[in-house]
Parts: structure tokens; sequence; C-alpha cells
């Protein structure tokens, strides 16, 4: 890439983080410093603005990059990735955005624990939510080093490290500085850029198609090399049945994952009310739906305009896809309108990469400091030194996830969390339905649940092509591969289920029925929520 589009795409992302940390530096001039302030923002945004946060939340560069990406790459079975990640809401809608706000207080083990013993509840829900927050920050690390790699025309490895560990040192200053207020207004900004630049891109791939969809997805195709097969299933997960299975077991993990997201459902206690979860969760659907239309629309567009082989060549894994899309629509690498469009994708990229990794250093530090550190050390653990303990979090985890982004950095961001979808369904959704619908479950069944999903999800991407036995892989010169499916959820997600049931059935401990009736009419009518 020229010097033209380094210089601009710097420029406009440079005017995004000066205008993110004026609104933190603000903010951290105006907070009270209590616990519900910097968990939860006061509690005070209305049901459009935590639309839009959690849309920015859920927006990230996985979606932006990776998923349109996929599609250029592999088309129909890219587009599976859309579907699954829209889908998930109605999970989320129908099953838990509402009961949570009722029943937590400021993360998933409060939900949990309103039932049982707190300490391992709280130390094993505390312990999934930062895995799960951890492997998603790598997505977004990787993200970062992708677009900085093709700014530098892919020759400034070292730039790349700088710039995800510019990333990890912008995310903590906005989690320690700002807390939860100062993260929800960033991630509005970045959505309004994002879904902004994304409808702009539309407009511009069906213009140059004179609005003939039919027309677009035949040039994607022919230009594909692979032909008609290029527009049916198959390509990526149709070769043999490892791949048709490793394809449902990504499905699960995508549709089921989403409700159990730290940094999602922390979005839902920074409202006043149930009723302002629920509907904001509709405004996320509305925004989140068309957003992911759209992404079908550039991923067969950068097929039919950039062509595989081409998005390829930058980036293996196509997270290069929409840039290189907004290079040729604006004219060309050497004309003006591309240098523009590509460096305002390159900026808002990098804006959707900030605001989200600020987004999940936020829900896992708060993890770390209000179920972890409170948990071991609950008699001093007052509301202020929780505060504290979770700024010092968010350093360790940014440390955490920048050594991590710089290791995954040639897979797909897309596939990254697809990973982190599968652990948080294996992990965290079991325990969260059973504790809200299941009258006889118990404390064990609850540890039992996290850990009998989180470690054999953990232990089997371990054993698979993902880390090893594969040019693509991780580690590609040894093969400890022993599982065939790239993502697990296949296998981890029904044992969290069946090990949280086997836990609760085996348990010496009688269920607390008073509790549960308590938990039941909370979660249901808001009485008593917080």
């Amino acid at each position: 890439m020229t010097g033209d589009h380094q210089t601009l795409a710097l420029l406009l992302f440079a005017v995004f983080v000066a205008i993110t940390l004026a609104i933190t530096t603000w903010v951290s001039r105006n907070r009270r410093g209590s616990a519900e302030e910097f968990y939860a923002g006061g509690r005070l945004f209305s049901p459009m603005e935590n639309g839009f946060a959690i849309a920015g939340d859920y927006m990230s560069a996985a979606s932006f990059l990776g998923i349109s990406g996929l599609i250029a790459l592999f088309g129909y079975d890219g587009l599976l990735y859309s579907v699954g990640f829209l889908v998930a809401w109605l999970v989320v809608l129908l099953l838990v955005a509402e009961l949570v706000r009722n029943c937590g207080r400021f993360t998933l083990a409060d939900v949990v624990a309103a039932r049982t013993s707190e300490r391992p509840v709280r130390i094993a829900l505390g312990t999934s939510s930062v895995t799960v927050s951890v492997l998603y920050l790598v997505a977004q690390m990787v993200g970062a080093g992708t677009l900085v790699a093709l700014l530098l025309g892919g020759k400034g490895e070292a730039m790349q490290a700088w710039t995800v560990i510019g990333v990890g040192a912008l995310m903590v200053i906005y989690v320690s500085l700002g807390g939860m207020r100062a993260t929800t207004w960033i991630q509005i900004v970045k959505s309004v850029l994002l879904l902004g630049g994304t409808i702009a891109l539309t407009v511009l791939v069906l213009v140059r198609f004179h609005g003939d969809f039919d027309r677009l997805l035949l040039t994607a195709a022919e230009r594909s090399g692979h032909g008609n097969a290029f527009l049916a299933p198959g390509l990526k997960y149709g070769a043999d049945w490892t791949a048709r299975f490793d394809f449902i077991s990504l499905g699960l993990a995508l549709v089921l994952g989403t409700a159990g997201l730290p940094h999602i459902l922390s979005r839902f206690y920074t409202v006043p009310t149930a009723r302002a979860a629920r509907r904001s969760v509709v405004w996320a659907i509305g925004l989140i739906g068309g957003f992911y239309l759209m992404t079908i629309v550039l991923g067969f567009g950068a097929a039919a305009i950039v062509g595989p082989e081409t998005v390829r060549g930058a980036n293996a894994a196509g997270n290069t896809a929409v840039p290189l899309l907004a290079l040729d629509l604006g004219g060309g690498a050497n004309s003006t309108g591309g240098t523009v469009l590509f460096a305002v994708v390159a900026a808002i990229a990098f804006a959707t990469i900030l605001a989200v990794v600020a987004g999940i250093t936020l829900s896992s530090s708060a993890s770390v400091a209000h179920d972890l550190y409170a948990s071991l050390r609950r008699r001093h653990a007052k509301p202020r030194s929780e505060v504290a303990v979770a700024r010092v979090a968010a350093v360790g985890i940014g440390v955490v996830a920048i050594a991590l982004g710089l290791l995954a950095r040639d897979l797909n961001v897309a596939f990254l969390v697809g990973l982190a979808f599968a652990v948080a369904a294996s992990a965290n959704l079991p325990v969260l339905l059973y504790s809200l619908f299941w009258r006889d479950f118990t404390t064990r069944g609850a540890v039992w649940a996290v850990y009998g999903g989180l470690v054999p999800a953990m232990v089997l991407v371990v054993l698979s092509p993902v880390v090893s036995g594969s040019p693509e892989s991780l580690f590609p010169g040894v093969d400890f591969q022993y599982f065939p499916l790239q993502n697990p959820g296949l296998v981890s997600i029904p044992l969290g289920f069946v090990a949280g049931w086997l836990g609760t059935v085996t348990s010496a401990e009688m269920p607390d029925e008073a509790k549960h009736a308590e938990t039941e009419v909370r979660s249901l009518t808001g009485a008593g929520a917080v």
C-alpha cells in the first residue's frame, strides 16, 4: 500500500482515539468511584443507547473482517457464520436477557450464586468468564495486526507487534479510567461509524452491479474458480464427514454461545429495568441483523470485484477482503478515491477492534475482581478495593491477550471467535439455564457444569487441527492432533449439560426450594431486582 493510504488511515484512527480518550477523561472526572458506576455505568443508559452498545460489542473485527473474508473465499459456507451469529440473538431474547437482568447485579456468577454456595460457584464462573474473554480478545488482536500488515504492504511484522501492544495499552486506559460508562459511549460511537461505513460500501457494491444481486453472485462464482459450487453448501464443510461434523459443531457454538458471553451478559446490567434490557436486545437485533445482511453483500462483492486469489494473497485467512474491496471500489490503488475509501475502512476497522477490546476487557476484569478476588477475600473485599483490583486485572488480561494475539496472527478472526463461542456455550450456558429453570439444581451441579464444559472444550482445542498437525495450525511443525474437529462445540457443549446434571443428581446437598422460588419470582417479575 502507498504512503497515502498509511498516513490517511492512521490520521483518521488517531482522530477516533482522541475522541474516545476525551470521552474517557470526561467520564473519569464525573464518576462516583462506586462498584455500580465502574461495572454497570450507574444503570443509567436507555434501551436505544444500550442497544447500540450491545451491537457495538457484538459487531467485532470477526464480523467486519473475518466473515466477509470467509464468504469471499468459501462462498455459501462462509455465509453460515452470518446466519449463526444472528440466530443466536433469538436465544438471548427469549431465554436470557430479561431473566439475567432481574437476577444478577454485575456478572453471570451473581445469577447462579443467588441459589447456591457463593465461593465455589464464583471461582468456577470467574475462571470460565476470563477464559472466554481472553479467547475473544485474541481475535481482535489478530484483526489489528492484519490491518497493519496490509497498510504496510505485508512487510511490517515489527509494526504489527507494536500496534497490538498499542491497542492493548489503549484498552487498559479506557477500562481503568472510564469503566462501563466510557466503554459504552465508545461502543455507541463505534457502532454509528461501523454501520455508516458498511452501508456506504454495500451501496457502492450494488451500484457497481446496477442493483442486480443475481449478477453479483454469478460473477463471484465465476471468479472464485469453483463455479456454481461456490454458491452451494460444501465448499469448506462438505468435503467429508469430518468437515460436516465440524460445521454442526460450529453452528451449535455460534447459536448457543452468545447467551454465555460475559461481555454481552454484563450489558444487561447497564439499564434500569428488565423491560429496558429486553428492549435493548430488540434494538440490538435490528442493528445486528442489518449489519450481517450487508456483510453478505460485502463478502460476495469482494469475491466478484477483488477475486479470492487476490484476497488470499494479501492474507491467507481472508481478513483483508473488505479493505481491498474498498480500495477497488474507490478507484484502485493509485487513485484518490481508493486511497480515501481504503483509509476510512481501515480506520473504522481499527475503531471496531479498539471498542470491542475495551468491552471484553471490562467484563473479564469485573469477573476477576467481583467473582474471584471477592470470593477469595470475602471478609476484606470492599467495593472500592474491588474496583482497584479490576483495574489491575485489566492490565494482566491485556498482557495475556497481546501475547496470544501475536502467536495466532495467521488465523481467521471469525474462526477464532467461533472457538470463544464454543467455550462460552460449553461452560457458561449450561449453568445459567440450569440455575434459572431447574428446581433441584445444586452447588455441585453448578461447579461440575462449568468445569465439565470448560476443561473438555480447552483440551479438545489443544488436541485439534487448530493447534498442530496442519500447515494452517498455530504450531505447524509438530503434530499432537488427536481430535479431528476444529471447533469442539459438538462434544463439549453436551458434556457441560451432562456434567451439570450428573453433579446435581449425585450431590448430597438438598436443593433449597425457597431460594429457587425466590429466584423464579425475581427472574420473572423483577421483584427485588437491583
